[in-house]
């Protein structure tokens, strides 16, 4: 049926279809150009190196100390075994339950940080005052390793899961907030001055000058953070945890279960991957002004 005045529902599906697929075919002319690139090419590269690389070292000379590392070969065995001989594959519940503890403590903290960070960030590189008050805390806190703040969360936060959340959280906040404060100050002095100019209310200026021009430090620092957000979750889940990815890299460390060991740390490396270039994603999608500010240059 063809589209005309008296079928308008008929227009708005084939408008919603052509978008739908336009969006599609969008979608796998980035895809593509991103496999066919250098980058990816050369990253393959360095991977299939890595890999070979410890094959060599591992499982084919067996030199020094490389000799008590789990094989390529027996890792990757272990990992896709329907009956893997520690209990834990691609194929059993158990793998995941570890991952989705993790992921959820991760997720949850990355929240906290991202939604307490900002903000005083912001606070901190738009109002002097309140960038004197809080700022040298800052600098006495962040330099802290985390490490070092596992005996106090324990005292201060009872049970297992919130000590981990707070300690995770605790790592990408201090990184957000000196990110953010850093793309705060980095805005040119004149474009205040214009919007001052311009009769622009305080709120006016936060969303149209300040948030806009922070936007690429804040991602930046949200990478960053989110990062941290693993790493730390590492020694957090060590210390007190019961599940999770890190718990159960120390477990199967302590009972020498070392194929299982590498598969958790290869998993903890890809899920931070994902997260990782899942933000820069975003971020490019939300700073495509930016690029068009910039245009060639």
């Amino acid at each position: 049926m063809e589209p005309n005045e008296d079928n308008p529902m008929i227009v708005s599906s084939q408008s919603i279809v052509l978008t739908k697929r336009g969006s599609d075919r969008g979608f796998g002319r980035r895809l593509r150009r991103f496999v066919s690139g250098p980058q990816f090419r050369w990253g393959v590269v360095g991977i299939a190196g890595f890999i070979l690389y410890w094959y060599l070292m591992v499982d084919v000379f067996k030199i020094g100390s490389f000799a008590r590392l789990p094989g390529f070969v027996s890792t990757i065995r272990e990992w896709v075994s329907r009956n893997p001989t520690y209990g834990t594959s691609l194929f059993t519940a158990e793998y995941y339950k570890h991952i989705w503890s993790s992921v959820t403590r991760v997720a949850i903290a990355f929240v906290l940080a991202t939604g307490l960070g900002v903000p005083v960030g912001l606070l901190m590189g738009w109002r002097r005052v309140f960038r004197g008050l809080t700022f040298p805390i800052l600098e006495l806190l962040r330099p802290i390793p985390i490490l070092a703040y596992i005996p106090v969360v324990l005292v201060l936060v009872p049970g297992r899961e919130a000590p981990i959340i707070v300690l995770t959280f605790l790592a990408a906040f201090f990184v957000t907030i000196l990110n953010t404060l850093l793309g705060v100050r980095s805005i040119d002095q004149s474009y205040l001055r214009a919007a001052k100019s311009l009769g622009f209310s305080e709120a006016a200026t936060l969303l149209h000058v300040i948030i806009p021009g922070a936007l690429p430090y804040v991602f930046v620092g949200l990478q960053i953070g989110m990062a941290a957000c693993w790493f730390s979750l590492v020694a957090s889940e060590i210390v007190s945890g019961q599940s999770g990815m890190g718990y159960e890299v120390w477990q199967t460390y302590y009972y020498q279960q070392y194929e299982t060991m590498v598969i958790y740390m290869g998993t903890l490396g890809m899920m931070g991957w994902a997260s990782c270039a899942t933000l820069r994603a975003v971020g490019r999608r939300l700073m495509r002004w930016r690029a068009a500010m910039l245009g060639g240059i």
